[in-house]
């Protein structure tokens, strides 16, 4: 019975380390408070993450502060680094089960060239542990942008 007992402890220590390592691992906005690679207007996913790029259609300050109420009233999220006034914003938000982090920067671009000289908003997300999201920051991305007020944003080019 011991054979069985001591390797079953053992997978469980394991288990219980890696969910602490997961919940507790320092975020350095150093790594993730940063910009996505450019590109026009659009989705564009990733392995692991996703970014979408919009036509700001309304005031840029106004719809980068709704995007910053929305995603603060987003469960498990908080900000990591800078600010919507500042026009450039990290959130981190957590899975609720096991607490894995996904980082989310949400950024204005003015007189962007991808854009014809438009105003774009980028909200790029990404995850930090393993290889796939399932879809969830694609989903969160999603949900943030719908949420905006009508007209904030042109709609995304097919």
């Amino acid at each position: 019975m011991r054979w069985i007992t001591v390797p079953l402890a053992l997978v469980a220590l394991l288990v219980v380390l890696a969910a602490a390592y997961v919940r507790l691992a320092p975020s350095d906005p150093d790594r993730w408070h940063r910009f996505a690679p450019p590109g026009p207007p659009g989705d564009d996913p990733a392995t692991g993450g996703f970014t979408a790029r919009r036509v700001v259609s309304g005031d840029p300050a106004a719809v980068m502060a709704a995007l910053d109420e929305i995603a603060r009233d987003t469960p498990r999220t908080q900000v990591l680094a800078g600010s919507a006034a500042e026009g450039f914003v990290t959130y981190v938000t957590r899975s609720a089960l096991w607490g894995f982090p996904d980082y989310t920067t949400a950024y204005l671009t003015r007189n962007d060239a991808q854009a014809d000289g438009a105003t774009t908003l980028t909200v790029h997300a990404r995850l930090r542990f393993g290889q796939s999201d399932m879809g969830v920051n694609a989903a969160r991305v999603h949900a943030w942008l719908a949420a905006l007020p009508a007209g904030a944003l042109q709609s995304a080019p097919e």
